[in-house]
């Protein structure tokens, strides 16, 4: 049996210095060798490139995942506003209605951390194009009406991410608030 040399030093050396030819032939010289056959070598390409692009896929769907959870509380804390300002709807201002609005607010969603904050106010006023314009109530709006009784109710709740470096930071404090005529 014969024996083949991985690099074969009489052609490997012919037009190299002598440094070259000597490196060719050492150790590390056909260890070089055998990884041009490596890369040139077909089976296990693809378990190669998933075990590269993974971290990248990871790195790009976690903070997308928390964006979607942050985004997910944020439409909590707005329908918890949403069903204290349906509650005012319901029930006639009173001394007590600011606590009860709060209450409604606590109720309607399952967040431990959801607050009614600042608390629920009733002013008057006329309608903008953007906002309610504040008056004194029983004054006459621009558009003829009287001015209206508006319940103003908020909610907030802090979010932390899952994740070190999310895009949203350490912290953030979620913020809903709702308005609407109960008279």
């Amino acid at each position: 049996m014969t024996r083949i040399p991985l690099i074969d030093t009489e052609t490997c050396g012919a037009g190299l210095n002598e440094r070259e030819g000597i490196l060719s032939r050492t150790w590390l010289g056909r260890r070089l060798a055998g990884l041009g056959s490596l890369a040139r070598a077909k089976g296990g390409t693809a378990a190669l490139e998933f075990a590269l692009a993974t971290p990248l896929l990871v790195a790009l769907l976690v903070p997308v995942a928390d964006l979607g959870l942050a985004y997910s509380e944020q439409i909590r804390v707005q329908q918890a506003a949403q069903a204290g300002a349906q509650y005012a709807i319901f029930h006639p201002w009173s001394s007590t209605s600011a606590a009860a609005i709060s209450n409604a607010v606590l109720a309607a969603s399952a967040l431990s951390t959801i607050t009614a904050s600042p608390a629920p106010s009733q002013t008057c006023g006329c309608p903008g194009t953007s906002a309610i314009t504040a008056t004194s109530c029983g004054s006459i709006c621009s558009d003829g009406q009287s001015a209206g009784y508006y319940v103003t109710v908020n909610a907030q709740a802090p979010y932390t991410s899952a994740m070190p470096y999310s895009v949203l930071g350490s912290s953030v404090m979620l913020t809903a608030q709702s308005t609407v005529r109960i008279r």
